[in-house]
């Protein structure tokens, strides 16, 4: 790769080289049985992690509304958990993939690969049987859609608005978030979703009635996003490119604002320095000045997915208030770089803390917060996903790999 030569972007975070222990929360061991079976995990001191119910296939993103869950999958089904949470409900089954749910303006918006379709919320259970399918949900918005990285997300903003994120294809796919690009080739970041009012008109020929409008670029894979409570700011997790091998590049953790143009596939940052990548011909959109650099790196290959702040107002949670929880599911890549070696040389999956000052800014640091998913073989028993906080203090997140189900992390006390 070629340096880019912009004294602007010659920035050095030594600090994200590696998971950083420097005010690092103490994580002690734990044992759990699940299914009869035992396993050995550290989680964060004064914390006890559980296993609520092992009844979801390929569970993915955690959408909390008032005191229920709502999950989609990787399997097709929309689940439902109310507290305590042990007994998913199938409450939808749909076909493309709904990774992502919303529930926003008495509506269960739906996000699959190729487009986001809704309906009525809640369901009248006394004259629709369940699980509902496709035919029970109206389209929103088509989304450019095909394989490679074909979850999308969808969140609600502080702004009350709707946001989606999608992935480009492969490592260096000619994708960008702009209506100069093919329909299908507009993918590799986030649009915010807003309805169509009656004197406009929809930025499609297939009659959506949300417009979508794009919002940040040059994210190649960024399964995860969510807002600082403070700043109200998005930041988002991001997949790098598998085609550099094993340490590079490292994973990341962005700011993203609107109009933010982060650089992938033309540009990768090696951990220090911002690079062109050669394996795309064509030119970028933006030139590398405009990239705007991650604020925090994970290890190359460990494949980030979802990110929640954390807001809960319980006090087990006071020392690391504001700061960001990612899920990071491991990648299939081992050592060798090619996934056919040592498996046990794989990156391990676990959950990990991003730190965030007081003035709600990154500060770089990354720490490990639950760890002991993969065993030594290098086999995994778990992988997270989703994530979600409660008003009682509880961490939620999913597993779609080894086991598939809900976990919850809660104070002891």
């Amino acid at each position: 790769m070629r340096l880019i030569k912009n004294t602007g972007i010659f920035l050095i975070f030594s600090s994200m080289v590696a998971l950083s222990s420097a005010i690092a929360q103490e994580l002690v061991k734990q044992n759990i049985e699940i299914n009869s079976e035992k396993f050995s995990v550290r989680v964060p001191k004064g914390f006890e992690l559980q296993m609520l119910t092992t009844d979801l296939s390929g569970p993915r993103v955690i959408h909390r509304y008032d005191n229920s869950l709502l999950i989609g999958s990787k399997s097709g089904s929309v689940y439902q958990l109310d507290a305590p949470y042990n007994f998913p409900i199938e409450i939808a089954v749909l076909n493309d993939y709904p990774h992502s749910v919303v529930v926003f303006e008495a509506y269960l918006y739906v996000a699959h690969t190729s487009g986001v379709i809704r309906t009525p919320w809640p369901i009248d259970n006394d004259n629709q049987s369940l699980p509902l399918d496709n035919s029970d949900f109206e389209k929103v918005s088509a989304l450019p859609g095909g394989g490679g990285h074909n979850s999308r997300t969808l969140k609600l903003g502080p702004d009350n608005r709707l946001y989606v994120s999608l992935g480009i294809t492969g490592n260096c796919s000619n994708e960008y978030l702009d209506n100069s690009y093919p329909w299908n080739a507009q993918r590799g970041g986030l649009f915010v979703l807003d309805a169509i009012t009656q004197n406009k008109e929809a930025t499609t020929s297939q009659q959506n009635t949300h417009r979508l409008t794009p919002y940040a670029n040059g994210l190649r894979n960024p399964v995860g996003f969510d807002w600082h409570p403070q700043s109200k700011i998005m930041y988002a997790s991001n997949n790098g490119p598998d085609h550099l091998g094993y340490e590079l590049p490292r994973e990341s953790f962005a700011k993203v604002t609107k109009n933010s143009f982060h650089g992938m596939p033309w540009f990768q940052w090696n951990g220090n320095q911002l690079m062109q990548d050669p394996c795309i011909s064509k030119p970028p959109p933006r030139p590398g000045a405009e990239v705007v650099m991650p604020v925090a790196t994970f290890p190359a290959r460990i494949a980030p997915m979802d990110v929640g702040f954390i807001r809960t107002s319980n006090a087990a949670w006071e020392s690391f208030r504001h700061d960001a929880i990612v899920a990071l599911h491991g990648s299939w890549a081992t050592s060798d770089g090619t996934g056919r070696g040592d498996p046990a040389s794989r990156r391990e999956p676990m959950l990990v803390r991003v730190e965030f000052d007081e003035q709600g800014e990154a500060t770089g640091d990354v720490h490990p917060f639950i760890e002991g998913f993969q065993l030594e073989d290098g086999s995994r028993w778990a992988r997270p996903m989703g994530v979600a906080f409660g008003e009682d203090g509880s961490l939620f997140f999913t597993s779609d790999g080894g086991i598939h189900g809900l976990f919850q992390l809660k104070p002891t006390q």
